[in-house]
């Protein structure tokens, strides 16, 4: 391959993966007109369209796809040789970028990299907080956080909390107004405060399980939310009940800010793991951050 081939490869990679030539310019250090004339030429050279192009948005075409897929992994195999060269150094190097919900990033990654950073200053995290299912390899994420039974059998699972639980959840202004549930059916007679992750995701569903009795409730109600924070807040307002992680809710549990109902019938289940892919070459600074999140009981 020629020389001149590699560079306009990586011009090319940069602006599909932004899905902008104005973006991939700024991000690679070149000017717009210089980025777009690089990719015209190995266009040239190739006799294909590798970009479809708009005023508005960049796309690949059917060839820049197959073109994207065939050179990601060699040139991602080259960047996890250089990152692993840090192991060569006396302190890790580099960022490390996790995926994570709201709730597992304040309740455990957070803690866990406030105590790691001061000791690395030359270890960079990024936490990019994403309730949905994110594709942590066409995002580019080292690693994601999700519940145990739902990380997929082709990751490395790494286990960062201890089994937990769900919690059904209202305020004392609420239940002045209405009897307390005494089973998940009861639900269908209250305010429900719905959750919704991402835009396109449905609203969630609640999971009970009592004596290996396994039933799920969609329920409803006037508040719709899409993050832990606003339902914990919609319940202690009043505005209805909420179906979120019991430690997350218990301190106004026990303050009486709210109260918990339908205990018996939550019972735990696998707890969040930091998951990312099998064939990934880790490099110091990941080998840290992944001891530094990993549960011990």
């Amino acid at each position: 391959m020629k020389r001149e081939d590699v560079g306009d490869l990586l011009a090319f990679l940069a602006v599909a993966r932004a899905g902008s030539f104005t973006r991939a310019a700024k991000e690679i250090g070149i000017s717009q007109p210089a980025l777009s004339q690089t990719v015209r030429e190995l266009e040239e050279r190739l006799g294909l369209r590798l970009l479809n192009r708009t005023t508005r948005s960049v796309s690949t075409t059917e060839a820049g796809e197959r073109l994207l897929r065939s050179v990601t992994s060699h040139f991602d195999g080259i960047e996890a040789g250089l990152a692993a060269l840090t192991d060569l150094r006396d302190k890790p190097a580099g960022t490390v970028r996790i995926t994570v919900g709201d709730t597992p990033a304040e309740a455990i990654v957070l803690p866990a990299v406030a105590r790691l950073l001061p000791d690395y200053p030359d270890l960079k995290v990024e936490v990019s907080v994403n309730a949905g299912f994110v594709d942590i390899v066409a995002e580019r994420f080292d690693a994601g956080v999700r519940l145990g039974e739902t990380v997929a059998q082709d990751m490395v699972a790494v286990r960062i909390s201890p089994d937990m639980r769900m919690a059904i959840v209202g305020s004392p202004l609420y239940f002045a107004k209405r009897p307390p549930p005494k089973t998940p059916h009861d639900l269908a007679g209250h305010n429900c405060i719905n959750l919704r992750y991402t835009a396109t995701s449905g609203w969630a569903v609640w999971e009970f399980e009592k004596a290996g009795r396994g039933l799920n409730v969609r329920v409803e109600g006037q508040l719709l939310v899409n993050s832990n924070a606003l339902a914990r807040l919609g319940a202690r307002e009043g505005l209805g009940l909420a179906y979120l992680p019991a430690d997350y809710v218990e301190p106004f549990v026990a303050s009486g800010a709210l109260v918990s109902v339908l205990a018996d019938w939550c019972d735990p289940f696998p707890g969040y793991y930091l998951y990312y892919p099998s064939r990934r070459q880790p490099s110091a600074a990941f080998s840290l951050v992944v001891d530094a999140l990993r549960h011990r009981p």
